[in-house]
């Protein structure tokens, strides 16, 4: 039985994905596609669901290249960049936004997402405020990706004879709403009030 590589399993997994999208990912076809018989695939991931943990964390590696902040910098702008910068990975792969969307960050991701946290709160946001903040922003990320991978040329929309921005003012303009509104409750001293954290 031919034993391959991780790393080139999870690559052909995405070449796979955006080829046929999510829903035809299988660990029968990516066997076929690598050239191994399906039980090599066993060797590195027990079950299609680690599979596709693995694609979805490879599938944000470019978001997670992006420098973390250090302090100094001015964490409203930081903000905006890191949300860009994480819908640009979603939307770079073919149903990139559903692979994310319910996975959990492994250790090097959940390192990373304390080291932002601690940034913000580092900067004079208030701790509520903070995990408050990157939780809207991580899920209204996810949902405009979504929207857009599903309906990428708003076709609903000029049925009803809307004037609706594009994908990407909608984006910008609904992440500037939650930095203002983050910067406004920040302002405000908001006690303590959430617990947890699991946002990109």
């Amino acid at each position: 039985m031919a034993k391959i590589e991780r790393v080139a399993v999870v690559r052909e997994a995405l070449a796979l994905l955006d080829e046929v999208g999510l829903d035809g990912v299988s660990t029968r076809a990516l066997a076929r596609r690598l050239g191994v018989e399906q039980p090599s695939l066993y060797w590195h991931f027990h079950s299609k669901q680690e599979l596709i943990a693995a694609m979805a964390a490879a599938a944000l590696e470019p978001h997670d290249e992006m420098p973390l902040p250090q302090q100094g910098d001015a964490w409203s702008s930081w903000f905006l960049d890191n949300y860009r910068s994480f819908r640009s990975a979603l939307l770079a792969r073919r149903d990139g936004a559903r692979l994310h969307a319910g996975s959990v960050p492994d250790v090097a991701s959940r390192d990373r997402l304390l080291k932002k946290f601690a940034f913000l709160v580092e900067s004079g946001v208030p701790q509520a405020d903070a995990i408050a903040g990157m939780l809207a922003a991580s899920r209204f990320t996810v949902g405009s990706a979504l929207e857009q991978q599903a309906n990428p040329d708003l076709e609903d929309e000029r049925e009803m004879n809307l004037t609706v921005p594009s994908h990407d003012q909608a984006f910008e303009a609904g992440l500037v709403m939650l930095l203002n509104g983050l910067q406004q409750t920040a302002s405000q001293k908001i006690p303590n009030r959430s617990k947890g954290l699991a946002v990109p």
